[in-house]
Order: C-alpha cells, then sequence, then structure tokens
C-alpha cells in the first residue's frame, strides 16, 4: 500500500536525482571548457546529492516506487541537465564555413567585428575558402544567419572548442 510517506520519499529521490544528473551535465559542459574550480564545486555537490538519494532508496528495497522514482529522476535530470546547458550557452565554438563566395562572407562579417581566418582549398567544383571564426555560443546562429545571406549554398561546421593557455616560446 502506498502511504503519503512513501510518495514523499519517492518525490525527495525524484527530485534528487533530477539535480545531480543536471548537475552532471553541466559538470560535463564544464570539463571540456577547461574549468577546474566550477567543475569541483559541481562535482562535490552531485556527489553529496547522489549519495544522499542512493542511500534512501538502498534503506527500503523492497518499495519499488522508490526505485522507480530514482530512475525516472535519472532520466528527467539528463533532459534538464541537456536543456540547461543549452540554454546557458556557455564557452566558445568555432564556425568553419566552406563557401564559393568565402572572401564576400569573410569581408562581411569582419565589418560585424568577427576575427576570420581564411584558407583557400578545391572542393569538387573548383576553389572554396574555408573560413574559421571563433565566437561565443550565443553568437553563432548571427553568424550563421550573415554567411548564408552571401552564400545561402555555403556548408557549415559548428564545433566545441576548449580553450587552453600555453606559454608562447619565441626563437
Amino acid at each position: 500500500m502506498i502511504t503519503t510517506e512513501s510518495l514523499l520519499l519517492a518525490l525527495v529521490i525524484f527530485l534528487a536525482r533530477v539535480c545531480d544528473v543536471s548537475l552532471g551535465t553541466l559538470r560535463h559542459a564544464m570539463i571540456i571548457r577547461g574549468k577546474r574550480l566550477v567543475t569541483f564545486c559541481i562535482a562535490f555537490l552531485e556527489a553529496l546529492i547522489w549519495v544522499f538519494a542512493v542511500s534512501k532508496v538502498l534503506s527500503d528495497l523492497s518499495e519499488p516506487l522508490t526505485a522507480f522514482s530514482f530512475a525516472l529522476g535519472f532520466a528527467t535530470g539528463t533532459f534538464v541537465g541537456m536543456t540547461l546547458e543549452n540554454m546557458l550557452k556557455i564557452g566558445d565554438q568555432v564556425v568553419k564555413i566552406f563557401s564559393i563566395e568565402g572572401r564576400k562572407v569573410a569581408q562581411t562579417l569582419r565589418a560585424y567585428g568577427y576575427r576570420v581566418t581564411e584558407f583557400t582549398g578545391t572542393g569538387r567544383d573548383g576553389e572554396v575558402i574555408l573560413l574559421f571564426i571563433q565566437v561565443r555560443r550565443r553568437e553563432v546562429k548571427q553568424v550563421l544567419k550573415h554567411a548564408r545571406s552571401i552564400d545561402n549554398a555555403c556548408y557549415l561546421v559548428v564545433e566545441d572548442i576548449r580553450w587552453q593557455q600555453r606559454a608562447m616560446v619565441r626563437t
């Protein structure tokens, strides 16, 4: 028989799992971006919440509702974490644009203040200009819009990048 107490426990376990799994998703994003201190703090909180949730489930294995809420919280936490990470748009990305109109696209992007690096290549139909533009994640859509306004047929690739500071050695 399901009691108010068992429903409350299931709800607490569900919410704890949503929190710890969401934090885990954000922790992974911070690892990729090289944010050590933030990653440390998130990992600590995530582990603390996880231990709490697991201890509640293991305290009464005969109650299927707690196991169900544990699993449902995990799935929901994954969804919530991905949604939060996408909304926060933390970090930088590199936009790679392959275009026969690459020089015009580069000129337009530079006029908007973006730093653009150009490479010349050969594609199936002849010369292609490859552009590399490093931007904040929240600016990617704007860069893509500018590129498509010049060359609607350009090929676009967007990738996450990780900052890594290195000492510059001069010879």
